[in-house]
């Protein structure tokens, strides 16, 4: 697999070129392309086809400029004006800004009559067989094309032909629709596909007007990171099966967030809509996942909104259960682990655990009685990609492990022979299904006298639980987890929890407290403090200093080999 950061990154000791940007003399590495080099310059040119994750193609026009040359003297020298910069010959046709790279002396026209006018040309062609379908078209509020012939396009169109009429709603992979009639060509996703993922199914056919998108004859476009292309084509000729017709993006709250599909934690944008999450699309971060995300990460949010969510703690009543407020089922859960000695008790957790909440957990489990109360998590392994997907599916394993509650599945064997045996009598199941996911036989909780469950969707486990306590999800959780590489990063709230369900921290929090472990925080900034205080590797952490992009720590010493291999 290539490297989905392997993109032009300009050396840091590239040498430095004087270049003109609209009549001022600014300096830019070597190795700049026009497009960039102008939005160092805090310039925009226009642009489909360039994107700086993949290679140059040129083909859509719309980065033209105006590119100047020094004048030479007859010795070959450049003239110099009054201010001792050279002066300039203007070439008299326009030149494609991403596929020319900058050189010494050279000068740049973004906003020139003629580049103007070559604009308007441009859109004028990309448009002559356009459908006139914004009102419809899943990209709008979003799409470039829309956007730039507001801008730069012309008021009116020349064009009275029929237009050509090309396909429409292609099936062309299990999570992607092709609307042919919408592409203007720029051929990001077939290089996405055959440079990132290396899945060279896409190309265009056929020659003029009538080019089109295809996909190779018996194959189709179904690789793992197949939504990128939604995400880079710059009109709607490609959408998402999944959020097609869902909702208008302007709708949209975005919240910055990150995946908890595994431990490569990419950063991502969740957006949502009263209480409902619509999408989850990838953020920049060149020390994470650069602008992609996998498909399995991207759409592993639709659990959340399931009809059979959990959303009231309850206590089982006979055979049956029976819904109870929080106030009586937190100190009845308390008063019930009470009852058992600490080497009668085992916890085992989930590496899906915010830092914030594996904390609070540990102090659960200090109060309960420290080491003596056998803990773990459930390990989940898969198969690293070589791009971005990890071979370790918990998203927080190197944070769960800074607070001694995880051992890495290595006391999972211990923990269930003892409930097995009868020698453990209380259980503490946090969004786990050991009936399931561990792989427990479904008599393995029989000797039990006391189980009680953390989570959000029902399961075997829970459903044999005395007390089942409904807790958040991702989306509606803040707090922080360390991905696999040892980088802190931050979750952010995008939702609020469903019915009477309650984010887990304060679950915990409200547990401790009933145990006669005392309770002094109101606020998850309190429990992030309280938790830096007592975790050497986290030392000097606040929430806002984690940023949108994360920290790396240098103590948390993080499993670096369940990173993809890709990951610089």
């Amino acid at each position: 697999m290539k490297n989905p950061f392997n993109h032009d990154i300009t050396p840091a000791d590239a040498p430095m070129l004087n270049v003109q940007v609209d009549g001022v003399w600014m300096q830019f590495p070597k190795g700049l392309n026009v497009v960039e080099v102008a939005r160092r310059a805090s310039k925009f040119i226009p642009h489909y086809c360039y994107h700086p994750k993949l290679s140059i193609s040129g083909n859509c026009r719309m980065c033209l400029v105006e590119m100047g040359t020094p004048k030479l003297d007859a010795e070959r020298k450049p003239v110099l004006a009054a201010d001792g910069k050279p002066e300039l010959n203007w070439i008299p046709r326009p030149q494609i800004g991403c596929a020319t790279m900058i050189s010494e002396g050279m000068g740049i026209r973004t906003e020139s009559p003629m580049v103007k006018e070559c604009r308007e040309g441009v859109m004028e062609f990309l448009l002559i067989n356009h459908p006139l379908d914004c009102p419809i078209c899943d990209q709008a509020g979003e799409c470039k094309l829309q956007e730039y012939s507001v801008q730069y396009g012309a008021e009116g169109s020349r064009f009275t032909d029929e237009k050509v009429k090309k396909p429409k709603r292609v099936d062309i992979g299990e999570r992607i629709v092709l609307d042919d009639e919408r592409c203007i060509m720029c051929s990001r996703c077939i290089r996405f596909s055959k440079e990132t993922v290396e899945d060279d199914v896409l190309g265009f056919i056929d020659r003029g007007s009538h080019t089109t998108l295809a996909v190779h004859p018996g194959k189709r476009l179904d690789n793992n990171y197949s939504l990128n292309t939604v995400d880079i084509c710059p009109v709607g000729a490609l959408t998402s099966k999944d959020f097609r017709f869902q909702m208008r993006v302007w709708f949209l709250k975005e919240t910055k967030s990150i995946c908890t599909g595994c431990a490569t934690g990419c950063n991502t944008l969740i957006g949502s809509r009263e209480q409902t999450v619509y999408r989850q699309t990838p953020r920049e971060n060149e020390a994470v996942n650069s602008q992609w995300m996998c498909d399995q990460g991207r759409l592993g949010f639709h659990y959340i909104h399931l009809p059979e969510r959990l959303v009231e703690p309850t206590a089982k009543v006979g055979q049956g259960k029976l819904h109870t407020p929080w106030d009586e089922i937190i100190p009845r859960v308390a008063s019930r682990l009470r009852e058992f000695q600490p080497e009668q008790i085992a916890i085992v957790a989930s590496g899906r655990l915010t830092n914030e909440e594996a904390f609070l957990l540990s102090e659960v489990r200090k109060v309960l009685g420290g080491d003596k109360v056998l803990t773990d998590i459930v390990p989940r392994q898969g198969v690293a990609d070589g791009i971005l997907r990890s071979a370790d599916l918990n998203p927080n394993s190197n944070g769960v492990a800074l607070f001694g509650i995880s051992n890495n599945g290595q006391t999972l064997a211990k923990i269930r022979q003892g409930v097995e045996s009868g020698r453990i009598q209380a259980l503490f199941v946090l969004h786990e299904n050991l009936l399931g996911d561990a792989g427990w036989p479904a008599t393995a909780l029989a000797n039990l006298k006391l189980l009680v469950v953390q989570s959000i969707l029902p399961c075997p486990t829970s459903e044999r639980a005395d007390f089942v306590l409904p807790g958040a999800s991702f989306a509606e959780k803040r707090g922080s987890m360390v991905n696999g590489a040892g980088r802190l990063q931050r979750l952010n709230k995008a939702i609020s929890v469903p019915g009477q369900a309650m984010d887990d921290w304060q679950i915990l929090l409200q547990l401790k407290a009933a145990l006669g472990g005392g309770n002094g925080l109101y606020t998850i900034e309190e429990v992030f403090k309280a938790m830096v205080a007592a975790t050497p590797a986290l030392a000097g952490m606040t929430l806002s200093r984690i940023g949108d992009l994360g920290v790396e720590l240098k103590n948390a010493n993080a499993d670096r080999s369940k990173q993809p291999a890709s990951t610089p």
